[in-house]
């Protein structure tokens, strides 16, 4: 399945979660195509597989998004000590399950998997960096077999360490889910220069938005908010995305927030985006 014959430029999509959200909710919203994200406690069983290859058929997916058991958002040490491939206890384990998405991905005609692979350490011989990069290789030769991306989504560490990062690991389909409200809720960067710097291994982005950490409280998290209503700064954002020559979908994210407040905040979501993506 070629997703991409199936949307126009800059579609409205957003990421919708195996065992949370219901495909006619999201039609309802006006969302046209859509990311799949995948807890760490959901099992990949048969039956999940033709459930979700039901949707495929029907709502075109770009990206099976990883989130792993054990994550805690908390605050910033806490996402240090057990977010993503950097905690060397849960490694192996996150190591198969990703491999388990790249397999669901091409069981679903899926191009691309993603996920947040944790605070990359910024010096390059630092043994969890090191260890690190080789998962990193491992799992993007593994996807290059489904000919499927593998995307690293941003805001942990800065513009210039991912760039680096990536670089290093040196596979032509390791790519970025550029995350403008991350940079933001991690203090790492003005996201509109980041973008700037990583717009050409950019595949896909999340609209999102959120306020910049209070300097007052050390290690904690900025506060994400509705779309528009936040700090990023919505229209600067798609028109750096416009002259990057970004034309893949703008996928709305919204957490943190019950699910019926969610859903109103992207459904406004998809109004404003509607506007703005030309």
């Amino acid at each position: 399945m070629q997703v991409t014959s199936k949307v126009r430029d800059r579609e409205i999509g957003m990421i919708l979660w195996a065992g949370r959200d219901s495909l006619d909710e999201v039609k309802a919203l006006g969302v046209r195509c859509g990311q799949l994200g995948v807890g760490g406690e959901v099992q990949i069983t048969p039956e999940f597989v033709e459930e979700w290859k039901a949707v495929a058929d029907e709502f075109p997916l770009f990206t099976v998004t990883a989130a792993y058991e054990g994550e805690d958002y908390a605050d910033i040490p806490t996402v240090q000590r057990t977010v993503g491939f950097i905690p060397p206890a849960t490694r192996a384990a996150r190591e198969a399950r990703t491999i388990e998405m790249s397999e669901l991905a091409a069981e679903l005609q899926i191009p691309g998997i993603a996920c947040h692979i944790g605070f990359v350490p910024e010096d390059e011989s630092d043994p969890d960096y090191v260890a690190v990069r080789e998962m990193v290789r491992r799992i993007c030769d593994h996807c290059g077999t489904f000919g499927q991306t593998f995307a690293l989504e941003t805001g942990q560490e800065s513009a210039v360490v991912l760039k680096r990062f990536l670089e290093d690991v040196d596979r032509p389909n390791l790519k970025i889910n550029f995350d403008p409200a991350n940079m933001i809720l991690y203090g790492t960067g003005d996201p509109i220069e980041a973008l700037k710097l990583l717009a050409p291994d950019v595949v896909t982005v999340h609209c999102k938005d959120g306020d910049w950490p209070d300097k007052s409280k050390p290690g904690s998290l900025g506060s994400e908010k509705p779309l528009g209503a936040g700090a990023v700064g919505m229209e600067r954002f798609v028109e750096t995305l416009k002259a990057a020559g970004y034309c893949a979908p703008l996928f709305i994210e919204r957490e943190s927030v019950p699910q019926e407040q969610r859903l109103r905040d992207i459904g406004a979501a998809v109004k404003l985006l509607e506007g703005l993506r030309g």
